[in-house]
C-alpha cells in the first residue's frame, strides 16, 4: 500500500511503481526469479482487464459521457485506425520492423488507460465534456484492438483490411447488444430484489458484469465491450448499497492491477530492453507528437470541440497495462519477432508515462482547462430496500457548499409519498417541522415508497444544485403532483405510516441505519 500512497503523491500512475517491484523480484533483480510463461500472463492479465474495465464502467457518469458518446465512438474506432496507420508506417520505414510486426505494435499502443490518465489528473479536475470523453475512450478502444491483434497475430496470411473491418463491426456489435442487455437485466434484479445481506450487493455488481464479458465472448462478440457497457449501465442505475458497491469495485481494481503488473515485471528480462531502447523511444516518439494528435483532431474535426482540449486529450493518451497485456498476444501465437515487439512496448509504455504522467497536470492548468475542485463534486447514493415496507430510507448530507442550506423543509417539495422524518444536527437528532431550516451539515433521514423513491432523490438533487427556486429556475426533479401535506406536499400518509413502522429510526445516519431491510439506508450528498 506504500506503493499506492507514493503514487498517489508524486502524480506518476502507479504502473511504473508495480511493475519495478516486479523487474526487482524477476531476472536480473534482487530475487532472480525465473518466470517466461507467457501465456499464464496473458490469461491473467485477460482477467485483470476484465476487472479494470468494470470498475471504469461503474465509474462513468452517464450524464458526462452520454453528451460526447458520438466523438468518444469515433475517436475509439477511426482515430484508433489513423494511430495504428501512421505509427505503424514509423515502425517500419525508421526502425526496419516488417510490416506484420509494425501494424502490430501500432494496434498495441494505440489503446489508452483510464487508469494512468486519471491516476495522474486526480488533483486537476476537468470539465465534464473532457473526463466524458477519456472515459468513454479508454473503455470503448479496447475492444477494436484485441480484435485487430489477435487478427494480425494469426497464423497465415493477413485478412484484407475490409475483411478485417467487418470482423471489428461486428464483434463490436455482438459485445455491445450483450452488454446493454445483460447490465439492464442485471440492474433491474437488484433494484427490485432484496438480497440477504448488504455485501452481497458488491459481489453480485461484480459477478453480472463479468457474465457479460462472459456472453460477449462465447457469442464470438467484443467481451471487453460488454463487460465495459454493463458496468456502466449497473453504475449509472441508482443501485442498493452503491457507495459500498463502488468501495469494493475500486479496492478489487487496484487488486487487479497490482497483481498484474508485477506479473508484468517479472516476465521481462531488463537486460534485453538495451537493444530496444532507442527504437522504441523513436516509435514512441511518432506516437506521442504524431499519431496521437492527428487522430485527436481529425476524430473531434466534426464536433467543434475548442483546440486547447483536442491539444489536452491528444496529451493525455497515456499508456498503461493494456498495451503490455496485448503485446503478449502475439507470444503467445509465435509470431516471429514477438519477444522484440514485447520490448519495444514495454520501453515505449515506461519511458512515455514517465513524460506525460508528471506533466498532464500541468498542461491542463497551462491551457486553463482546471475547474475548480469544489465544482466537481458528485452525489454519493446508497439504497436500501424495504422489501416487505415496499419503501426506501435515503440519509441526506448537506456539504459545507450546498444551496440545500438556508431551505425549510417544507420547501422541498418533496413528491408525494416521500417525507423528512429525522434530521441530525451537531450530534443531536429531532423531528423536523414544516418551518426546520436546513444548515450546512445536517443529515436528514428521508422516507420514501417504493414508487416515488426515484423522484424523491431527483427533487433532493435539484435543490441542492438549484436552492428552493429550483422548481422556478428550470431545474429538473419537481415534486409530484398531489395534494400538499405538512412538509409542502411530501408527507403523505403513505411515508407517514411507513416511518412509524420503521419505530427505531433515529440510528445515527452518518453510518447508515443498520438493522432495517437487512442493509444500511442511501446515503445522499446534495
Amino acid at each position: 500500500m506504500a506503493a499506492v500512497r507514493i503514487s498517489s503523491r508524486s502524480g506518476l500512475p502507479s504502473l511504473l511503481l508495480y511493475l519495478g517491484i516486479g523487474i526487482a523480484l524477476g531476472q536480473d533483480g534482487i530475487f532472480d526469479v525465473k518466470f517466461d510463461n507467457a501465456e499464464l500472463t496473458q490469461v491473467i492479465g485477460y482477467a485483470a482487464l476484465v476487472v479494470i474495465l468494470a470498475e471504469g464502467g461503474l465509474g462513468a457518469k452517464w450524464k458526462e459521457v452520454k453528451p460526447v458518446l458520438p466523438a468518444a465512438a469515433v475517436v475509439s474506432t477511426i482515430g484508433v485506425a489513423i494511430s495504428v496507420g501512421i505509427t505503424a508506417s514509423a515502425a517500419h520505414y525508421l526502425v526496419g520492423l516488417d510490416w506484420r510486426q509494425a501494424l502490430i505494435i501500432g494496434a498495441v499502443v494505440s489503446s489508452t488507460d483510464a487508469a494512468a490518465v486519471f491516476s495522474v489528473l486526480r488533483r486537476v479536475p476537468l470539465p465534464p465534456r473532457i473526463t466524458g470523453v477519456l472515459e468513454a475512450e479508454s473503455g470503448f478502444n479496447d475492444a477494436p484492438v484485441v480484435i485487430m491483434v489477435v487478427a494480425l497475430s494469426a497464423v497465415g496470411p493477413v485478412e484484407h483490411w475490409y475483411v478485417l473491418v467487418a470482423e471489428i463491426a461486428m464483434e463490436l456489435a455482438i459485445g455491445a447488444a450483450i452488454g446493454i442487455t445483460v447490465g439492464w437485466l442485471g440492474s433491474l434484479g437488484l433494484r427490485h430484489v432484496a438480497l440477504p445481506a448488504s455485501g452481497l450487493y458488491p459481489i453480485a455488481v461484480m459477478a453480472i458484469a463479468v457474465s457479460a464479458y462472459a456472453a460477449g465472448a462465447m457469442a464470438h462478440g467484443s467481451g471487453f465491450l460488454a463487460v465495459y457497457l454493463a458496468a456502466m449501465i449497473l453504475g449509472n442505475s441508482k443501485l442498493p448499497h452503491w457507495p459500498a458497491t463502488r468501495g469494493f469495485a475500486d479496492g478489487l481494481g487496484w487488486l487487479a492491477q497490482i497483481g498484474m503488473f508485477v506479473l508484468l515485471g517479472l516476465l521481462v528480462t531488463p537486460h534485453d530492453l538495451v537493444d530496444d531502447f532507442w527504437p522504441a523511444v523513436v516509435v514512441g516518439l511518432v506516437l506521442t507528437m504524431v499519431a496521437r494528435p492527428v487522430s485527436v483532431f481529425l476524430s473531434f474535426a466534426p464536433f467543434r470541440l475548442p483546440a486547447r482540449e483536442k491539444a489536452l486529450m491528444s496529451w493525455a493518451g497515456l499508456r498503461g497495462a493494456v498495451p503490455i497485456i496485448l503485446a503478449t498476444i502475439p507470444m503467445v501465437s509465435g509470431v516471429q519477432g514477438s519477444t522484440r515487439i514485447f520490448n519495444i512496448v514495454f520501453v515505449l509504455v515506461i519511458v512515455y508515462t514517465l513524460i506525460q504522467g508528471p506533466t498532464l497536470p500541468w498542461v491542463a492548468n497551462k491551457l486553463n482547462i482546471a475547474e475548480d475542485p469544489a465544482e466537481a463534486d458528485d452525489l454519493g447514493i446508497e439504497s436500501a430496500p424495504l422489501e416487505r415496507l415496499r419503501g426506501h430510507l435515503l440519509s441526506v448530507a448537506v456539504p459545507a457548499k450546498s444551496k440545500m442550506h438556508g431551505v425549510e423543509v417544507g420547501e422541498l417539495r418533496l413528491p408525494a409519498g416521500a417525507a423528512v422524518t429525522l434530521v441530525v444536527r451537531e450530534n443531536q437528532s429531532f423531528v423536523p417541522s414544516p418551518a426546520t431550516v436546513l444548515r450546512r451539515g445536517d443529515e436528514l433521514l428521508v422516507v420514501a415508497t417504493d414508487p416515488v423513491r426515484d423522484r424523491a432523490e431527483e427533487r433532493l438533487r435539484a435543490v441542492a444544485e438549484g436552492g428552493k427556486l429550483a422548481g422556478w429556475l428550470g431545474t429538473g426533479g419537481s415534486a409530484a403532483s398531489g395534494t400538499p401535506g405538512p412538509q409542502g406536499g411530501s408527507a403523505i400518509p403513505q411515508a407517514m405510516k411507513l416511518a412509524k413502522k420503521l419505530g427505531g429510526a433515529g440510528a445515527d445516519t452518518r453510518t447508515g441505519v443498520n438493522g432495517i431491510g437487512g442493509g444500511s439506508g442511501t446515503k445522499t450528498r446534495p
